[in-house]
């Protein structure tokens, strides 16, 4: 499968669920966008949720290391986070695994 960020040129916010991610996991829309821009980056598709449009979950780091999973959409070469919160303990160990596999990543 091709890169699904190759041709993202941004991020959409969707107005009516603008601070949803902050009420239910305190997480803001910077926060939301940083792992986007940082090392190491897992992007998956998700065949199982993605029923009209294609969906994606990610794990990364923000700027100041919190570690995140976020679900999203790409709309018309935009970024649509749907959900995003902390890593729970699987997701922790698969992040930490990409790192140990691909020392690049590491800082």
């Amino acid at each position: 499968m091709s890169n699904p960020l190759r041709d993202v040129e941004g991020f959409a916010w969707d107005e009516a669920n603008s601070d949803k991610n902050w009420y239910l996991h305190e997480v803001t829309n910077t926060e939301c966008e940083e792992p986007f821009f940082n090392l190491p980056l897992i992007v998956v598709a998700d065949p199982k949720h993605s029923f009209i449009e294609r969906q994606y979950y990610a794990l990364g780091r923000t700027d100041r290391n919190r570690w995140l999973s976020l679900t999203f959409i790409i709309r018309d070469n935009l970024i649509r986070v749907i959900s995003a919160r902390d890593m729970n303990q699987k997701e922790r160990k698969k992040y930490e695994s990409s790192v140990k596999r691909n020392p690049r990543f590491s800082e």
